[in-house]
């Protein structure tokens, strides 16, 4: 397994570690839920784990634009959220592209950056491209909260907070040259993403945990379950082997662009006005009053209305702010009920159709679902 990139100091500060991926990740520092709280209050630092495509040569714009579903920004300091699929159109993995001058930096799922290295390097014949893994090049450091803002500026120098998703600047920190990206809010919540060497790592990290507005340290427990109140799909959980369509991922397809492996299926079920399920969120309750705790259903639960399964459970949480068990759920288009139930442990528990995001925060999630053409902004 691959160590944290300052798992040291994570080791001083108490850290449970987990894995992500191949990639060895801070759980939580011993009390999860308060630091569910101070990013809910201000702001969270957390290391996150991806791994780092990087593509150099005169041909990477028009060599990654036509294997990802997005558009690839020609414009430095531009990026977008995109996704690899295979040809019946499903997920096999998702990825932020950016715009870095001389060359893009894909952020990938940690296990994914050197199989898609391999995979592209293996497939350039005349092109002028150069596809390694870069990921123990780089450390990526998060911030989330309604003050993330607020923290981004009081420690970076060089350079204004970026404002627009996806979008980033380059500046330091302390003594240190960093990149900071405006993210896409998947906790609900402002978020940012601080790139930087690894060598620079334990130096940038002590400026985001000391200097400037106070950060609270977090993992990804709390990350999850930040990302679950705020009705984010994630690859480990929803979109791994699921057509985009019925997640309702539009920030993550370009349907004017040229052909990318899986286009023909995206299309078509954008074309046919819509999928054949899609995500919803469910808040689980307690099964009688002598149990009046609601369980949490594992992912793959079966949904049921009434005698009828009308889909499965895929991703499940106590929300620390709520104090309900919330899932998220495939389920049948356009299924209309005021009440359904999920299989846990051998019984089927009340389910009651909540609509997304369960809570609302500083900044709404741009991968909360979206069909029919509904407005994402």
């Amino acid at each position: 397994m691959e160590p944290s990139v300052i798992e040291s100091i994570h080791e001083d500060h108490g850290a449970i570690f987990g894995e992500r991926g191949g990639r060895r990740v801070v759980d939580h520092y011993g009390r999860p839920e308060r630091a569910h709280r101070a990013v809910r209050n201000g702001v969270g630092l957390l290391e996150a784990a991806y791994g780092v495509v990087v593509v150099e040569g005169d041909d990477r714009l028009e060599y990654v634009d036509n294997v990802v579903s997005n558009r690839v920004p020609a414009t430095d300091g531009q990026g977008c959220y995109a996704l690899l699929l295979d040809p019946q159109g499903r997920i096999e993995s998702d990825l932020y592209v950016f715009n870095a001058g001389e060359r893009l930096l894909l952020l990938t799922p940690p296990a994914h950056a050197a199989e898609i290295a391999a995979d592209w390097s293996e497939k350039v014949f005349i092109q002028d491209v150069e596809i390694r893994d870069g990921s123990d090049e780089f450390a990526v450091f998060e911030l989330h909260g309604p003050h993330a803002t607020e923290k981004v500026a009081s420690v970076l120098n060089g350079a204004a907070s970026p404002e627009d998703r996806f979008s980033f600047v380059r500046g330091s920190m302390g003594d240190t040259g960093v990149t900071v990206v405006r993210m896409d809010a998947l906790g609900g919540e402002e978020s940012y993403a601080v790139v930087c060497g690894v060598e620079a790592a334990p130096d940038v990290h002590d400026v985001l945990s000391t200097q400037g507005l106070n950060a609270a340290p977090v993992g990804y427990r709390t990350y999850d379950a930040l990302a679950l109140e705020a009705g984010s799909p994630l690859f480990s959980s929803e979109l791994a082997g699921t057509i985009p369509n019925v997640l309702g991922l539009r920030l993550a397809l370009d349907f004017e662009k040229g052909c990318y492996v899986g286009q023909e299926v995206v299309s078509r079920v954008e074309n046919r006005g819509q999928p054949s399920r899609q995500l919803v969120g469910l808040t689980i309750e307690g099964e009688d009053e002598a149990d009046p705790e609601p369980p949490i259903p594992e992912s793959g639960a079966t949904v049921f209305d009434g005698d009828a399964t009308v889909g499965e459970v895929t991703s499940a949480g106590m929300s620390p702010l709520l104090e309900d068990t919330i899932a998220l759920a495939l389920v049948e288009f356009g299924l209309e009920a005021d009440a359904l139930s999920v299989r846990v442990d051998g019984h089927e528990v009340p389910a009651t159709p909540t609509p997304l995001p369960f809570l609302e925060g500083s900044e709404r999630s741009a991968r909360v679902p979206v069909y029919d053409g509904e407005d994402t902004s």
